[in-house]
């Protein structure tokens, strides 16, 4: 692996096709795609100011890092990605990506994200934005905070654990979910959804769990 440190970048595809780079406290101003169809990338303590950065790209991790507003539409058609400790603030980053991975992750600006990606896992993150993890499949969540519209619409294959939600119309034309230990506030959950199981959880809805099939609502007591 070949180490770049504290470097300054300002056009398009700087690091185009790049592979086996651990990148250091980088700061990438205006120019799209600098990391598209890159390989085994290590970034840390860096900041992303433009959009498109890591398109097609395979085998990456992101700490410590920034990604400004204007970094929009980031990550798409990438292939096993861990992203700790960072701040995303731009919107639509995740697209028909898998393989992914978010460790205290804050999302202040995650409207129309994680859109037709597999394989997610996210914990201790803090997401706020509408129609999150639409028609996305294989999602396991642990203690995050999500306020958003329309929540994992058409999504599949989704557990979710010690969180609290705040979504309109979350988990419609879904199957196969299991809610454990949540706190939900959702006016219209759940509709035309099979197979969703709510295990020791705290719901808010006024016309929730509609034209739906095969519900549980569980409460175990120790």
């Amino acid at each position: 692996m070949e180490n770049l440190d504290q470097l300054y970048f300002n056009g398009e595809r700087d690091l185009f096709k790049k592979k086996d780079l651990i990148i250091n406290k980088w700061f990438f101003e205006k120019g799209e795609s600098p990391l598209k169809e890159s390989r085994n990338i290590e970034v840390n303590d860096s900041i992303f100011k433009w959009k498109y950065v890591l398109w097609y790209a395979k085998d990456i991790k992101i700490q410590n890092s920034v990604l400004y507003e204007t970094a929009r539409s980031s990550i798409w058609y990438t292939n096993n990605i861990v992203i700790k400790d960072t701040i995303i603030e731009a919107p639509k980053v995740f697209r028909r990506s898998t393989n992914i991975s978010l460790n205290n992750v804050q999302m202040p600006n995650a409207a129309e994200t994680f859109w037709n990606c597999a394989e997610i896992i996210i914990k201790d993150s803090q997401v706020k934005g509408d129609y999150f993890g639409m028609n996305s499949t294989n999602i396991t969540i642990n203690n995050i905070s999500l306020t958003g519209n329309y929540a994992f619409d058409g999504a599949k294959n989704i557990t979710i654990k010690n969180s609290r939600l705040v979504s309109k119309d979350a988990f419609w034309n879904c199957e196969n979910v299991t809610i454990k230990n949540c706190t939900i506030f959702g006016e219209y959950i759940g509709w035309n959804s099979k197979n969703v199981k709510f295990k020791n959880c705290t719901i808010e809805s006024e016309q929730g769990f509609c034209y739906m099939d095969d519900v549980v609502l569980k409460i175990v007591i120790l």
